[in-house]
């Protein structure tokens, strides 16, 4: 989303699509008119194979449909996305990376390891973790393993 000043000073809002304007019609409307209560202008590209420049009645309603129909769009995708992760976890699958558990003897020997000497980033790669993980895990360690 970008915005410029034309050359008779009118204030120009211009987006790639409508959904990036907001995550409702509401809100994309809402948008649409605070820019408008403004006298400044929206313009839409790549809506519905052509711009639109809600300066028009014609355009400003096209925008208004592909507003909704943008917002339905989303909806759909989030569907899709909320039954995918529950069938998934229906059937005892994975949702992605988890976190990798160590059990503590490997988190105290890189402790020991990083107390006589050797570099933090070097135990870390050895154990396949970044610096920051190692040293958040060696923290989560009960206080007398420390």
């Amino acid at each position: 989303m970008y915005s410029f000043h034309v050359a008779s000073c009118v204030f120009v809002q211009v987006v790639a699509a409508p959904d990036r304007l907001g995550r409702s019609t509401q809100n994309m409307l809402a948008f649409a008119e605070g820019l408008r209560s403004w006298r400044a202008n929206l313009r839409v590209l790549n809506l519905g194979g052509g711009d639109a420049d809600t300066h028009t009645p014609m355009d400003s309603m096209v925008f208004t449909v592909m507003a909704a129909l943008a917002q339905m769009e989303m909806e759909i995708a989030r569907e899709r996305i909320t039954g995918s992760v529950a069938t998934r976890r229906g059937a005892g699958k994975d949702l992605g990376r988890r976190r990798r558990t160590f059990t503590g003897s490997p988190i105290r020997n890189g402790l020991r390891l990083i107390v006589t000497g050797e570099p933090a980033t070097q135990v870390a790669c050895d154990l396949e973790m970044s610096r920051a993980t190692l040293y958040r895990r060696i923290r989560e360690l009960p206080p007398f393993a420390a």
